[in-house]
């Protein structure tokens, strides 16, 4: 007797939500029939009567956008379930007729008939985070922008090269505040207007790493991801901006998966298959962050460096710094679920990097007498340098000791071999 296999659908509503800017596409899926809900504004009202009209068994799906965060927190205790999903789960942008009325039915129809994953709802202090280093990457894009313009300027005047290494920094000031005043009137307003631009931004994003610093302070994980050399502050926080709790990520793989370093494959028929370039789905700015750790990570001897020069030997630079920004991420992911700092790290460097945090938190800096984090690194570069200096010198007394028994066993070897002659 064939056994009948029950499909179990869930009872209620499916309501889907395309959101704009100034208004909201509602769609309603009720024992898989769709209809349109109407729209509704993208104002406190009107998303307080949205609210309001749904039911405890309800269902709300959108989209992944600037505004869906916002919508899905004051609709959570209103209906059932909240899913926000990723655009590239739908199907909705590949699709044929692109409508705001269609792509809200074809997000209530997908929700009750089960055929949509939520993406992961990031907690408020990894949603405080993503906020505060995407206002910092725009900052430090906009001091690029000022900067570039300043080099515009010396390119159109003829200045070549400038007499120092940093036309930015105190020498560079100087430098460029002397030049001012011996250029065009045009020229002369536009250095001027682009160095103060600088000076704004370059203050502005100070205030942004201060928050950033205060949060990680507070946050083991940071501390922990800073023991491996050559990672600084900025690429700690956005990795773990990006990822969030590492728990769920079941293993590494699927943590290189999720940010994009994993390698597309294509295979047809009987061809084998054939590896290509990363993926790039998920975060971008994690991965910068990954291949920015990865450049310096390489500069420092130890075993990423060892794999770095292996990659690269086979498969040039570039696949190399790439690979080692994946390795970077299957390190961090060991680290962090087994509870661990690195086995290869420099005590004093991480000490070092410690104390800058907390001088970019707000610190004081503390002049005479060290004490707390600056004293403990002092400690370790005294008993590094301790260590290092008895390895030197068992070094040179055994080379000491072989040097003055290397003669005595030639001449009891010429004696024997004399005795036998």
């Amino acid at each position: 007797m064939a056994m009948v296999q029950q499909v179990h659908r869930w009872l209620g509503r499916a309501i889907g939500l395309d959101l704009h800017r100034v208004f909201c596409e509602i769609a309603i899926c009720e024992s898989g029939q769709t209809y349109g809900g109407g729209r509704v504004k993208m104002t406190d009202e009107g998303i307080e009567a949205l609210a309001s009209s749904l039911e405890p068994t309800d269902r709300v799906v959108m989209e992944v956008s600037s505004a869906a965060w916002e919508v899905a927190r004051r609709l959570e205790g209103h209906c059932q379930q909240v899913v926000v999903v990723s655009p590239d789960d739908t199907g909705i942008a590949h699709a044929r007729t692109k409508t705001d009325k269609i792509d809200a039915r074809t997000l209530a129809s997908l929700l009750w008939k089960g055929e949509l994953d939520a993406v992961w709802s990031p907690d408020d202090r990894v949603r405080v985070l993503r906020r505060r280093l995407s206002r910092r990457e725009q900052l430090v894009r906009a001091r690029t922008r000022a900067k570039n313009e300043v080099h515009g300027v010396l390119m159109r005047t003829l200045q070549g090269k400038p007499p120092c290494s940093d036309v930015f920094g105190t020498k560079g000031r100087r430098w460029l505040a002397h030049l001012q005043q011996q250029l065009a009137v045009e020229e002369a307003e536009t250095l001027g207007s682009a160095v103060r631009q600088i000076d704004f931004l370059d203050a502005e994003i100070e205030q942004v790493e201060r928050s950033v610093a205060q949060q990680m302070l507070a946050w083991p994980e940071a501390k922990r991801l800073l023991t491996v050399p050559g990672v600084n502050l900025i690429a700690a926080a956005t990795f773990l901006a990006a990822v969030g709790d590492i728990k769920r990520f079941r293993d590494s793989r699927t943590l290189v998966a999720y940010l994009g370093l994993d390698p597309r494959v294509r295979q047809s028929g009987e061809q084998p298959a054939r590896p290509g370039r990363i993926s790039k789905r998920g975060s971008s700015s994690a991965r910068w962050a990954l291949v920015e750790a990865a450049w310096t990570v390489v500069n420092q001897p130890g075993p990423l460096r060892g794999f770095y020069l292996r990659i690269k030997a086979r498969r040039g630079h570039g696949k190399a710094i790439v690979a080692t920004a994946r390795k970077l991420a299957v390190l961090f992911w060991c680290l962090l679920s087994r509870g661990e700092d690195y086995a290869h790290q420099q005590p004093s460097l991480t000490a070092l990097k410690l104390r800058r945090l907390e001088v970019a938190a707000g610190a004081p800096t503390r002049k005479g007498k060290p004490s707390g984090t600056w004293a403990t690194r002092e400690q370790m570069r005294h008993a590094e340098k301790q260590l290092a200096a008895q390895a030197q010198a068992s070094y040179e007394r055994t080379v000491r000791d072989w040097q003055t028994a290397a003669p005595k066993k030639k001449a009891v070897g010429a004696s024997v071999t004399a005795e036998r002659a």
